[in-house]
């Protein structure tokens, strides 16, 4: 028995329909994607959700975390790191301070200079998360399969490089 099309399909069919002139295949891998992301954004988000954290509180607390003891960074360096913009990381770091998951300090050289640190709480609350995000990633790529994994992850970090990712 053949599946049915899916949403994406569904859209094509009908731009060719109504422009059969125009070529709609780029609708085929971009449209998925999307779908893909959003999909993927839900299942990573009802995790962090678990700890009581959202998706940039999360990338905060994991940065800290994988910067190594003694879990710190000065707040620029911390925005570089995140996919959170400079505003939008003291909002982020207001948060997470009176969640007493982090902590500012000032910058040993220069005073002026912010550090945002795990507290202890901090650490151990990113410490069981990201051990739960790691299941779920597993459980998730589990869905494709180990080499078709491999090949997408190639694929899209190859596409990636063709953007000008980083």
């Amino acid at each position: 028995m053949e599946a049915s099309p899916d949403r994406v399909a569904r859209i094509q069919a009908e731009w060719r329909r109504e422009r059969p002139e125009l070529d709609t295949s780029p609708q085929g891998v971009i449209g998925r994607l999307h779908r893909v992301a959003a999909l993927l954004t839900e299942e990573l988000v009802a995790v962090y959700g678990k700890y009581g954290l959202n998706e940039g509180d999360f990338d905060v607390l994991a940065t800290l975390r994988r910067s190594g003891a003694p879990y710190a960074r000065a707040a620029g360096d911390l925005a570089n790191h995140t996919m959170i913009t400079t505003g939008g990381l003291t909002k982020r770091v207001d948060r997470l301070v009176a969640k007493g998951l982090v902590e500012r300090r000032a910058g040993s050289a220069d005073a002026r200079q912010r550090i945002i640190a795990l507290t202890p709480a901090g650490l151990e609350v990113i410490d069981a998360a990201f051990a739960a995000h790691m299941d779920n990633e597993h459980r998730l790529i589990a869905e494709i399969g180990r080499a078709d994994a491999a090949r997408l992850e190639l694929l899209l970090e190859r596409w990636l490089r063709v953007l000008g990712d980083e």
